[in-house]
């Protein structure tokens, strides 16, 4: 009887070791990241809010990337990128990386949530890829119109320019060292995980600098 108590106890030892592993960070890496069509309810939301006639891409040209990522509790969460079908690929190969690397990430949900503008978006520390828009104060089309750019933690990574940046909660990211975590930095694993794929980052731009900002075109 002690036997095969001992026996049990082992045997759910070793289920609880199991589960344990397959929740934590990076161990389903492989898995990591999927990409898909625009469902139903997907299309429905962005309708008229992110994406509306006129755009320079279709739906029909868009894909969905479901990724597991750590957030800043060291937890993993699911987030959700609306990407151009050409770059979902190499999104995706990014955000895998990230997760293996432990990467913090805020928040990763379609712009859709804040009404499209990315204003909020950022307010909320929201990492985020499709929007069609302009570039601010231009009528040229945006990177994140076509789905081929991403901002990443925008509050810990701010657009700076002569110094300042529109959003209080980044003030303290203005000064990029030290680097510290969730911060785009020269050399570290989410700049290179861009460079990877051969996307270029707003960090290196002259002039103004756009540290959330990585993108195809590198504009």
């Amino acid at each position: 009887m002690i036997a095969s108590r001992g026996f049990a106890v082992a045997v759910l030892c070793l289920t609880c070791s199991l589960v344990a592993a397959s929740s934590s960070p990076g161990a389903d890496e492989r898995d990591a990241a999927t990409i898909s069509p625009i469902g139903p309810a997907l299309r429905a939301s962005m309708s008229g809010v992110s994406w509306r006639p006129g755009c320079p891409v279709g739906l029909r040209d868009l894909r969905l990337v479901t990724t597991p990522y750590v957030g800043f509790d060291g937890r993993v969460h699911t987030g959700r990128l609306v990407v151009h079908r050409d770059a979902a690929a190499a999104v995706a190969s990014v955000l895998r990386r990230l997760y293996a690397a432990h990467f913090p990430i805020r928040r990763m949900v379609p712009i859709d949530a804040y009404g499209g503008s990315d204003f909020r978006s950022i307010e909320a520390d929201n990492t985020s890829a499709f929007n069609c828009r302009h570039v601010e104060g231009t009528t040229r089309w945006s990177e994140h119109a076509y789905g081929r750019a991403v901002d990443l933690n925008p509050i810990e990574n701010p657009y700076v320019s002569g110094g300042r940046t529109s959003h209080r909660a980044s003030v303290p990211y203005v000064d990029r060292t030290p680097c510290r975590r969730g911060m785009a930095c020269p050399g570290n694993v989410l700049v290179r995980a861009f460079a990877a794929v051969g996307w270029g980052w707003g960090g290196t731009w002259s002039g103004a600098k756009d540290y959330q900002h990585f993108s195809a075109s590198g504009r």
